[in-house]
């Protein structure tokens, strides 16, 4: 029972779920400030946001097996249903009930911020879906870190912020924006990786389109404009009347820990690659919770 376990938590891939749960803790901390937050709706979109994770996990898991993306002995953490610890069949059929329930889920906040969410929330299970498989898998053309970008950075932390707010903010944009930037670098990182497999298996992500000494620096970039969008939130709200100096500390601590992953990423290759996923996705949770908290202080 424990073994089983833990192979389907490997299969959730429980390291990559900060990135889906920062946006939303991030709008929930600038709903705070702006005094519009309210517990249910914050709380369904953080369920929400963990099931279209998962879904989007086990989708990708079980599309790439298919298509043959991913072989046994792989350098990346080991996939159950590659090794054969999965059925096939079971994990499709895990993965569309979790879409089935994350789309219950979802319908729970048209009471909130209306009728015309259900079309979005449609969008986003398509797009779970469309990244590892369809007549175009975005993943296997370049465009994941797009769908990062927007599905993970954009999407959660603007609708999260609407459904308690019901308005629309820009200081909101722009740290849907930052969140974004942080979230490709998860990606990047999972795809430097396995650039090697990814191209013997037909499946050009970026990473296998520009190399990785271009990744490398794509990464590095990431960080820092997300931080320089940060700043830009600074001015806007009136930094030094609404938020104290203290909270500089922020973007100067992330780039620190952003920048030795960096230079960690630069110097190693193959399963040594493994605990820079996880660093990184760590990176992302130490900024979201010190930017929430602040939030949550001076609101």
């Amino acid at each position: 029972m424990k073994k089983q376990i833990k192979i389907w938590l490997e299969c959730f891939r429980l390291r990559t779920l900060p990135v889906s749960l920062s946006g939303v803790v991030i709008a929930i901390g600038l709903a705070k400030w702006h005094h519009h937050f309210q517990w249910a709706p914050a709380l369904l979109c953080l369920a929400f946001a963990l099931l279209a994770q998962i879904v989007s996990n086990t989708a990708n898991e079980y599309f790439d097996y298919l298509h043959g993306a991913d072989k046994p002995g792989r350098v990346g953490p080991r996939r159950g249903v590659t090794e054969g610890d999965i059925k096939p069949n079971t994990l499709r059929n895990v993965t569309f009930g979790l879409l089935v329930l994350a789309g219950i889920v979802g319908c729970c906040l048209i009471p909130y911020g209306g009728w015309w969410l259900l079309p979005v929330g449609i969008v986003i299970a398509l797009a779970a879906l469309a990244y590892s498989t369809g007549p175009y898998p975005l993943s296997y053309h370049g465009l994941g870190e797009l769908m990062v970008f927007i599905f993970f950075g954009l999407v959660p932390v603007n609708f999260t912020y609407y459904v308690q707010a019901l308005r629309w903010d820009p200081l909101v944009l722009l740290a849907s924006m930052t969140t974004g930037l942080l979230a490709v670098n998860v990606l990047l990182i999972n795809n430097y990786r396995d650039m090697d497999d990814d191209r013997e298996a037909g499946k050009r992500t970026s990473v296998v389109i520009f190399g990785r000494p271009a990744a490398a620096l794509a990464y590095l970039i990431n960080g820092y404009a997300g931080m320089a969008l940060l700043t830009v939130l600074w001015i806007m709200i009136g930094f030094g009347r609404m938020m104290p100096l203290w909270t500089l500390a922020i973007p100067v601590i992330y780039l620190v820990l952003h920048t030795a992953t960096w230079y960690k990423l630069r110097h190693h290759d193959g399963a040594a690659l493994n605990p820079l996923l996880g660093g990184t996705a760590r990176n992302m949770l130490i900024f979201t919770l010190l930017l929430t908290i602040a939030f949550i202080i001076y609101s």
